[in-house]
């Protein structure tokens, strides 16, 4: 019998091949509109271990249904120093296991309900009132399509083994040999490369094998390949990240090539016992079933799906007690002077544990203020170009940010009902201190930032080192005057003050041997300075306002 090409194959593979394609991103979409913030947060939370990694992603990827999302989400969270590089790793192996669970669900038999429920979540969809329902109906509606789309192209797929041309080449796929299955799991790798879903590819491949055009062993080498080639995604997605986003592309890159590499070492073993295993799901994948006069092989996804779990599972399992090597040899990596500085995005003194306890709660939010005012000098030395300095001032200006967070939400559970009127406005004075020093150091990012992006001439670079000296002055002598108990500053600075600052600037203005096209920069940073050490005297008159040791309020606290 002659087979009409484009109406039996080219027609429902293409169309079955993009309903799913639908079905996972709308399932995607849906799912993560309705929970993505929420795990986002909870991965930043859960998150501090490796084991609470491997945890946090195996679960948070099951929930969300995507790999990728789930990684590129680690390295955003990495990028910004809420997650850190050792944490991430546990969170790359989780979400390798999480992912499978997806799998296992599309290797269930479906197929032929998926366009009745994909019909009703349609509608439910068109009519809903709320997002929450929108986003749950798309989500169903997705899942639905991907049983579907996968339906069609098992139909479609089928007639391919009636094409001698066609078998001759898929033939050639054999899974007989080593090398044989190597060429698979290149072939499924750049295939997820290309479309950048290992869920998509391991779809196509179960089609393949249930209509019959890929032995079940061949679909299973398919499916070792797709779990390499969806690491080309959180690659490209820390490309123009930082250096630690990067090393957890490259974690998940050394995690899965491995894992390979390993399983496809052990293929055969392991296909022996997944022969054992399926004899527990239906039987053997490899015999036919006959389904209107057509043979198919509804048990080769399920085999698929029940490779990819124990495959993962595995790879954890085994990699697991290697996090710490992970962790050292990716450090190495483009390692750098810059990264021995010290880390401010994670707080240092902060201990949620002693909220409770007043007179220790105080003192620890008083010395992370002090710490978070010492950054700043980081800030002068970029822009004085010190010896040592950090070369990029936004990552120290988003570590800073992160650090505000964290001393603004610890300040706000120090508020109680049981406090006294002075206790309260010790912490009211600290928190006001701590919004200042916030403020300062967002001026002092800005000249450090304006300085390294600008080319100023020698008569230029002397007025602008003049006025960042007195300023480094300023904040060194604030910085000195920090320690505990301290109430009265000694051996300030004086102020420069409106006069002097509106004289530099005539002299900017005045000066014949500073280029034009550089006075605009350098007014700018002489704004800037003069808003840095008011300031300064702010957080001076604060601290001055309240006696910041206050021992007897402390001991009286509850």
């Amino acid at each position: 019998m002659e087979v009409d090409v484009f109406k039996e194959i080219l027609v429902p593979v293409v169309g079955g091949l993009g309903i799913f394609l639908l079905g996972l991103e709308f399932m995607d979409r849906g799912i993560q509109s309705l929970s993505v913030n929420k795990m986002r947060a909870l991965l930043a939370r859960m998150a501090g271990s490796p084991l609470k990694g491997v945890v946090a992603g195996t679960v948070i990827t099951g929930v969300i249904q995507s790999s990728t999302a789930m990684t590129v989400m680690t390295v955003g969270l990495v990028n910004t120093g809420v997650l850190g590089l050792r944490g991430a790793i546990g969170v790359i192996m989780g979400a390798n296991i999480g992912t499978t669970l997806g799998n296992g669900l599309i290797a269930l038999p479906l197929g032929p309900l998926g366009l009745l429920f994909g019909g009703i979540f349609a509608t439910v969809y068109c009519f809903a009132k709320s997002d929450r329902l929108k986003n749950i109906a798309l989500a169903a509606m997705g899942f639905a399509l991907i049983f579907y789309g996968l339906n069609l192209m098992t139909g479609g797929l089928k007639p391919l083994r009636q094409l001698p041309e066609v078998m001759a080449i898929i033939s050639g796929l054999d899974s007989s040999t080593f090398i044989g299955v190597v060429s698979c799991a290149i072939i499924a790798a750049l295939i997820t490369a290309l479309i950048h879903s290992s869920s998509a590819t391991i779809g196509i491949v179960m089609g393949l094998g249930a209509a019959g055009v890929l032995d079940w062993q061949t679909a299973i080498a398919f499916a070792i390949g797709a779990d390499l080639g969806t690491t080309i995604t959180s690659w490209i997605a820390s490309l123009n990240l930082s250096k630690n986003a990067k090393r957890t592309a490259y974690a998940h890159i050394a995690f899965n090539f491995i894992g390979v590499c390993v399983v496809l070492a052990l293929f055969f073993p392991a296909i022996q016992v997944l022969t054992w295993v399926m004899g527990f799901f239906g039987g053997d994948p490899g015999v036919p079933v006959v389904v209107d006069g057509q043979e198919t092989f509804p048990l080769v996804p399920v085999a698929v799906g029940l490779f990819s779990i124990f495959f993962n599972v595995f790879n954890v399992l085994l990699l697991f007690p290697f996090v710490n090597v992970f962790e050292r040899v990716l450090r190495r990596i483009g390692h750098s002077v810059e990264e021995d500085l010290e880390d401010y995005s994670v707080p240092r003194y902060l201990d949620r544990k002693v909220l409770d306890d007043f007179n220790r709660a105080v003192p620890a939010m008083r010395q992370e203020v002090a710490r978070a005012l010492g950054a700043g000098q980081v800030f002068l030395d970029i822009a004085r170009d010190k010896k040592g300095a950090p070369r990029k001032p936004a990552e120290l200006h988003a570590a800073l940010d992160e650090l505000s967070r964290e001393i603004r939400a610890y300040s706000a559970q120090l508020f109680k009902e049981d406090l006294s009127r002075r206790q309260m406005d010790l912490v009211a004075s600290m928190i006001e201190e701590a919004d200042f020093t916030g403020s300062l150091t967002e001026s002092l990012h800005q000249i450090a930032r304006r300085v390294r992006r600008e080319q100023f001439s020698p008569a230029g670079r002397t007025i602008l080192d003049e006025g960042v000296g007195h300023l480094e002055q300023k904040l060194s002598a604030l910085i000195a005057d920090a320690g505990p108990g301290t109430d009265v500053l000694m051996g300030e600075p004086a102020a420069m003050g409106q006069a002097e600052f509106e004289a530099m600037r005539w002299r900017v203005i005045d000066a014949e041997d500073v280029p034009a096209t550089e006075k605009g920069a350098l007014l700018a940073l002489i704004g800037s300075m003069e808003r840095a050490e008011s300031l300064i005297d702010r957080i001076r008159q604060e601290r001055l306002s309240v006696d910041r040791a206050q021992a007897d309020v402390l001991a009286g606290a509850p």
